[in-house]
């Protein structure tokens, strides 16, 4: 997929809110779109400029249990490959292209979330770092996560992930984690590569194998 330039992206993005799933800049997020409000979104998108955002909701109060309050940084993405089944429900692969701040919520579209996008702050998601980077020390980060997933009885291609840049490793290890929602939220927040890959280390180190974490959802809706 081609990148964008910042002003490219679009001022105004549908927003998904979904907890404890993570999106990350050149990284893709399979899902499985099934609630009518959402197959409208995905829609619409498809119709338009195929951008749609993922974003979670921030356990804070609200007056709207349909639509409770969300955090302040998202992330877009584009559709780079979708299917629709027989009884309208979409299968779609969104492809992350640059976090963003959230400027202020628009008014209801055929009952999902818009938002008007400040891109800004996150430029530099939009410059993929090169590809003979080598700016991580891996074997800590992974030493910790296999740990993780020994704790957790959870397993990992491990040939794939030495073939991976350290770009799609520390991303894909941030969303496919099983995190608490503010600990994903943090690591979408993190200020670079190497804080997130910092920040994945520090979870996984920290994590005692408990069931508090394993409950997060999939990515459908």
């Amino acid at each position: 997929m081609e990148t964008p330039s910042l002003g490219d992206l679009p001022d105004i993005v549908p927003i998904f809110p979904l907890q404890g799933v993570l999106l990350l800049p050149r990284t893709p997020l399979p899902l499985h779109i099934f609630e009518p409000r959402y197959r409208a979104m995905t829609r619409d998108a498809l119709a338009g400029d195929g951008y749609i955002a993922m974003i979670q909701p921030s356990g804070e109060a609200g007056g709207d249990p349909m639509n409770p309050p969300v955090y302040q940084t998202a992330c877009l993405g584009k559709i780079a490959a979708s299917e629709q089944a027989d009884d309208g429900r979409y299968n779609i692969v969104l492809a992350g292209v640059c976090r963003f701040r959230l400027v202020e919520e628009l008014p209801l579209k055929d009952g999902y979330r818009r938002v008007r996008a400040d891109y800004a702050p996150y430029a530099s998601d939009l410059e993929p770092p090169p590809a003979d980077a080598t700016t991580l020390e891996r074997e800590p980060l992974l030493t910790a996560l296999r740990a993780f997933l020994d704790r957790r009885k959870l397993k990992a291609n491990w040939e794939e992930a030495a073939k991976a840049s350290d770009e799609q490793l520390v991303n894909s290890l941030a969303m496919a984690c099983p995190f608490a929602p503010q600990e994903k939220q943090a690591l979408l927040e993190a200020e670079g590569l190497a804080a997130r890959a910092q920040l994945l280390q520090t979870l996984c180190e920290l994590d005692t194998g408990g069931v508090a974490n394993d409950n997060t959802p999939r990515p459908m809706h």
